[in-house]
């Protein structure tokens, strides 16, 4: 049975959104994942990034849907930023190569930092 998969905003600040992410993502859960940060990337957060601390499985639907929202983020003149990623998805992303698109960082703090100074606002 799929755990019930939660999105809380912890933090929206101009361009910067973070959402901590939990239970699972799978087929069944994915869609929520990417309705909910497409809508944060719509509402002006283009710059978003996904807590993954209480993520407890992610499959390959997972993994598409985090596709799908980096290159709607990178759409919208954003980014994709993860934080403190699962160890098993972790390798998947070093496996597929991800990691080179999707950036991460051990803790949401770390993460918030990185988009503050790498991102600068729009002129």
């Amino acid at each position: 049975m799929t755990d019930a998969l939660t999105l809380i905003t912890t933090h929206a600040d101009g361009r910067l959104v973070a959402l901590c992410v939990g239970g699972e993502i799978d087929m069944h859960t994915a869609p929520v994942l990417r309705e909910g940060a497409l809508d944060m990337i719509a509402q002006g957060h283009p710059l978003l990034i996904l807590d993954l601390t209480r993520v407890t499985f992610c499959d390959s639907s997972g993994l598409n849907a985090l596709i799908g929202i980096m290159r709607y983020a990178i759409a919208a003149n954003g980014s994709l930023t993860l934080a403190a990623v699962p160890d098993r998805l972790s390798r998947m992303l070093d496996l597929t190569g991800l990691n080179t698109f999707m950036p991460s960082y051990p803790s949401i703090e770390a993460a918030m930092n990185a988009c503050l100074t790498i991102k600068p606002e729009p002129a």
